[in-house]
């Protein structure tokens, strides 16, 4: 009876953080112990198979279910089958899934430094992200603000360099960017109101639609890859190169108390999986995205650069965001100056190393 009443509490604490325990798939003994087979609920920010940043995802569930002999489960659920694209955040911090996975700057509005965990406009490329995640304060600063909420990030992704985005005409000088209505989020939003855009957040299944009928005039996505497959250049026909995102983190962030409740090798394997994945998909950006831009070129479409008044107009701009939220919000100034003190050092090392050798590619 003793036993009975054990497992019955203890499937009813795991339920209430949405993870749950089949009491029919017990394994018998375990290195000493006993496991049971666990079942997470995973809501993502993208549409079903949606190409890289989805295709990686399914790919991580798989790792984690054949790493843990099957016995724990995560179960996707794409944007808005379970839970809104943009609503994952708060569906996770108050228990109705277990994890999610999006990006760190959507949530901007509830925290104004968790922007800056996806990387800063004209800031670290992706492997200096990584490396001020893990080999600086990045991840411990990022967990110690997202456990307000009742969650606990792993990083979950890298977009890499992204391009400026879809123009429907062209931009020459800021002028042209006065009341232009973008789709673009985060900090380079900020940056892009600053020089008068309108700065609009959509998902990714509304952007398209969105730039045909002309509700917003501009957009940017991510890259290449991902954005031959929008069709964005069917609407748009000037492309620009980027600076707003040189290396965007993509998320894996799991309900606190969910994570916590799992076995230590449970959690073991959801760390070294989330690794791999943050791996592969800045691996798989970097492959597609070439491939991708060689078929672009073939469209009726013009690459473009921004000008050097425009580059000079944002970074002016970026100061006096940076400055304005520092000057608001205590925990912004925090991670803020602990990231440009760490990228300071990188950016010295990158610069000496692979920037130079870039050139001397060239």
């Amino acid at each position: 009876m003793n036993r009975r009443t054990f497992l019955a509490s203890s499937s009813v604490a795991l339920l209430g953080t949405g993870c749950t325990v089949d009491r029919g798939m017990q394994s018998k003994s375990v290195a000493g112990g006993s496991s049971r087979k666990i079942t997470l609920k995973l809501a993502t920010s993208w549409p079903a198979h949606f190409p890289i940043m989805g295709t990686v995802l399914e790919r991580f569930v798989e790792r984690v279910k054949v790493a843990s002999n099957n016995t724990l489960i995560i179960k996707l659920y794409p944007k808005n089958t379970l839970i809104p694209a943009l609503a994952v955040f708060d569906a996770a911090s108050t228990g109705q899934i277990d994890a999610f996975h999006s990006g760190p700057y959507y949530w901007k509005g509830k925290n104004s430094a968790f922007s800056l965990f996806s990387g800063l406009p004209f800031g670290t490329t992706e492997a200096e992200l990584n490396a001020w995640m893990h080999y600086g304060d990045g991840l411990k600063l990022w967990r110690e603000l997202y456990a307000r909420y009742n969650l606990y990030p792993f990083l979950g992704g890298n977009t890499s360099n992204q391009m400026g985005g879809w123009f429907r005409k062209p931009i020459e000088k800021v002028e042209d960017l006065q009341g232009l209505k973008m789709r673009i989020p985060g900090l380079g939003g900020e940056v892009m109101a600053k020089l008068g855009v309108n700065p609009i957040l959509l998902p990714a299944g509304e952007i398209f639609t969105a730039l045909e009928r002309g509700t917003i005039d501009a957009t940017e996505w991510v890259g290449p890859a991902l954005d031959k497959r929008m069709g964005f250049a069917k609407v748009a026909k000037y492309y620009y190169s980027g600076w707003h995102e040189p290396g965007s983190t993509i998320e894996l962030t799991f309900n606190k108390q969910s994570f916590e409740k799992l076995s230590d090798s449970h959690k073991a394997i959801i760390e070294a999986a989330s690794a791999e994945m943050n791996a592969h998909m800045t691996y798989e950006f970097q492959a597609q995205n070439a491939l991708a831009l060689q078929e672009l070129k073939k469209e009726n479409i013009e690459l473009r650069k921004f000008s050097k008044p425009i580059i000079d107009a944002a970074k002016v701009a970026l100061k006096d965001v940076l400055d304005e939220l520092s000057s608001k919000n205590s925990d912004f100034k925090k991670v803020l100056e602990n990231y440009l003190a760490f990228s300071k050092t990188n950016s010295e090392w990158t610069k000496l190393g692979l920037q130079n050798y870039l050139e001397f590619r060239s």
